[in-house]
């Protein structure tokens, strides 16, 4: 990359007036040192900061990117969209298109409510869980982020792991005094929490596949076990798939593992890289909502029309409806099938290179894959829970993220977020982030 000039220059400005001068932590660069670049275009599987530097992109707007930047069916549904006004306060037809995609693709969503972001989804998922069930407490587990709501920052992930602060200062004890913290992959964890909370846990909350602490997978037949669990004990599941929803699978992680949970909470994809959320579940949980039942939930912007416009695009274009013959359709259009199996074959043939370049270099490096989501961590040993990843060189892993910027590829800026594939990726961009790969970590 370039000395980045006009980087420092727009981020010395932007101290000034923004906290930190970024607008979301894990942009500034902390725990890579440094300072961050600042992007004006974006294309593709490409993006291009104000110096003129192209870099490879896997960070893809952390998520929502799925088919690239800048996609034109997304640009131009967002155009329509907006030369009819960009907000309304009132319903609209968009709402209406996009809960129908929601409930017909995804297994565990029979009725949807939208938002404005994971956190509110998750928010507003853990309040209907506690008025449904009459219960007050909640298990999450630790490393799993599911936004920055008062009662579920207790040792999450994501920005706050990233800078060693997972109970964030203005939270009041008493607000996390009824969730309960347990590390994934553990089923005597979670048996023991039931036993010692015996009809008082409303439910739990979980990242089915953990992407905010970098990246690992459920155990064989641990999802199944939280999914029992919870329906001996009278507990709600709740799937955030914020991350996961539409990128693992048309119905997200759910249907990747066979498995249908009493809510989920979605995001990031829905919005075709525009601010959204979601959740929804069982129709009779969902109908508890207002103004149907006593639970409290509500949002201006709430069913964004441009939100929404962009949405639907990303989504029948991942998805098109042409492939979906009522709610819970198991017949897929060979359109979609061939979109999630390209994104599996990249997602092989980075995992398959990496690997090949850690050992070329004679390093310890645990390589994590599910689909098009990916993490590597510079320890020897597998990685299943937070603690797994922690024992991660992050000092080993500074020197690799510089190298590969250095070399034109960008990951996230912390050993502790995931990586992601888009359709925009080609497999000579792969090829070259590899090759990249191979070089800088024969340096460190």
């Amino acid at each position: 990359m370039s000395a980045r000039a006009k980087s420092e220059a727009l981020f010395a400005e932007a101290l000034k007036y923004i906290p930190g001068g970024v607008n979301s932590p894990v942009r500034a660069f902390r725990a890579v040192g440094g300072q961050p670049f600042f992007v004006n275009r974006a294309q593709g599987a490409h993006v291009w900061d104000v110096d003129g530097d192209e870099l490879i992109d896997y960070v893809c707007t952390w998520g929502p990117a799925i088919l690239g930047h800048a996609h034109p069916k997304i640009i131009a549904a967002v155009k329509a969209a907006a030369n009819h006004g960009t907000s309304f306060g009132i319903p609209n037809p968009f709402e209406v298109a996009m809960a129908k995609l929601i409930c017909e693709l995804v297994p565990g969503v029979q009725k949807v409510r939208m938002c404005n972001s994971g956190t509110e989804a998750c928010m507003s998922a853990i309040r209907l869980a506690r008025g449904f069930t009459k219960r007050d407490k909640i298990i999450k587990f630790d490393g799993c982020y599911h936004g920055h709501a008062d009662s579920l920052l207790v040792k999450a992930g994501s920005g706050a792991l990233t800078f060693g602060h997972p109970d964030s200062a203005g939270v009041p004890a008493a607000f996390t005094q009824h969730t309960i913290v347990l590390p994934f992959n553990d089923t005597d964890a979670v048996k023991a929490a039931f036993a010692a909370n015996k009809n008082e846990i409303a439910g739990i909350i979980v990242e089915p596949v953990p992407g905010n602490a970098g990246l690992y997978l459920p155990k064989p037949g641990y999802l199944e076990f939280l999914s029992e669990v919870t329906r001996v004990n009278g507990a709600l599941l709740i799937f955030d798939e914020v991350m996961t929803g539409f990128r693992l699978a048309p119905g997200g992680a759910q249907e990747r593992f066979g498995l249908q949970p009493d809510l989920t909470t979605l995001g990031k994809i829905i919005g075709g890289g525009l601010p959204v959320g979601a959740f929804g579940g069982r129709a009779d949980i969902m109908d508890l909502l207002a103004p149907l039942g006593p639970v409290y939930q509500a949002g201006t912007l709430s069913g964004n029309p441009l939100a929404m416009a962009a949405g639907i695009a990303a989504l029948e274009e991942l998805c098109p409806r042409s492939k979906v013959r009522g709610p819970r359709s198991s017949v897929r259009n060979p359109q979609s099938t061939d979109v999630y199996a390209r994104l599996e074959e990249l997602g092989a043939q980075l995992e398959a290179g990496m690997k090949a370049a850690a050992k070329s270099a004679k390093l310890p490096v645990t390589f994590n894959r599910c689909g098009s989501m990916f993490c590597a961590y510079f320890t020897g040993g597998p990685v299943w829970n937070l603690a797994d990843a922690m024992r991660s060189d992050r000092e080993r892993f500074k020197k690799y993220f510089h190298g590969m910027l250095s070399e034109g590829v960008y990951l996230a800026p912390s050993q502790f977020e995931a990586g992601f594939i888009s359709t925009a990726h080609r497999p000579a961009d792969v090829e070259k982030t590899v090759k990249a790969a191979t070089k800088v970590l024969r340096k460190l």
